[in-house]
């Protein structure tokens, strides 16, 4: 059975872009902008942009640097297009064998993305490798499902629903929360000081059928569900009648907490 976390094709970037970036990563996105402005780049590498919903936080933060989008899927950096410049250099890679050459970038950035690479600390030493003497890596992660309680619970009901084989993908993007780990993995890829910022917030829900929608079609637990013949919609339905229930009707908000690193190379 194929349960690859990373494989973000079909209809998944639209329901991703609609349904969990209003709630999930707008926010977090105009962080991540001011934070790599405060050091001024000139050249940015993002890695992982997604559908460029990061992208377009970059961009608003710092208007006259050079801005190069990558992503492992050509589906979302389609997706991504329409919300950086016209003319923006955009290309399929991988974060783990980047095509760049050494020192070409002043900052390298990657919201979310970092949690589904095989490899991290081949990720690490690839993005100290590109990036000039002095540059700094601006990456963010979730921190784990007790601070995100919504996806404890689409996780629980995953399990609930198929308790002899449960979709593994909400493991993934909650299972790098340990900040020591991500700080010996900077440390040993080449970078020096760093800057750790735990940052919740309260993200608000328009909508609990569209946010559920974004939370099972909007990744590639889709495909997993799909692959063990479950029911989409009855699982849309589930989920957003459980978010109600434990949250309220919406519209409102549910906390939700990141965790934002900045380290510099030597």
């Amino acid at each position: 059975m194929d349960d690859d976390a990373t494989r973000f094709q079909g209809s998944i970037p639209e329901f991703y872009d609609s349904g969990l970036g209003p709630v999930l990563f707008r926010h977090y996105a105009d962080v991540l902008g001011a934070a790599v402005s405060s050091t001024a780049p000139r050249r940015i590498l993002e890695v992982a942009a997604g559908t460029g919903i990061s992208s377009a936080g970059i961009v608003a933060h710092n208007g006259g640097a050079e801005l190069v989008l990558t992503d492992l899927n050509e589906a979302m950096l389609l997706r991504a297009a329409a919300k950086v410049p016209e003319g923006t250099r955009m290309q399929v890679a991988d974060a783990q064998a980047l095509p760049f050459e050494d020192g070409g970038f002043d900052a390298v950035v990657c919201q979310f993305g970092i949690m589904f690479v095989p490899d991290v600390g081949a990720a690490f030493r690839e993005a100290r490798r590109v990036l000039a003497p002095g540059g700094v890596f601006v990456f963010s992660v979730w921190d784990s499902h007790d601070r995100n309680r919504f996806a404890a619970i689409v996780d629980g009901l995953l399990a609930e629903t198929f308790p002899d084989d449960p979709p593994p993908f909400y493991r993934v993007p909650f299972g790098m929360s340990d900040i020591e780990r991500l700080r010996r993995l900077a440390q040993d890829s080449g970078f020096g000081r760093l800057r750790i910022d735990v940052l919740p917030h309260d993200a608000p829900v328009a909508s609990w059928r569209a946010f559920a929608d974004g939370l099972i079609r909007g990744n590639p637990v889709s495909d997993q569900v799909r692959a063990r013949s479950g029911d989409l919609d009855a699982l849309v339905r589930t989920v957003a009648e459980r978010l109600s229930a434990e949250y309220g009707p919406a519209p409102t908000t549910i906390p939700v907490q990141t965790i934002l690193f900045r380290t510099w190379a030597v």
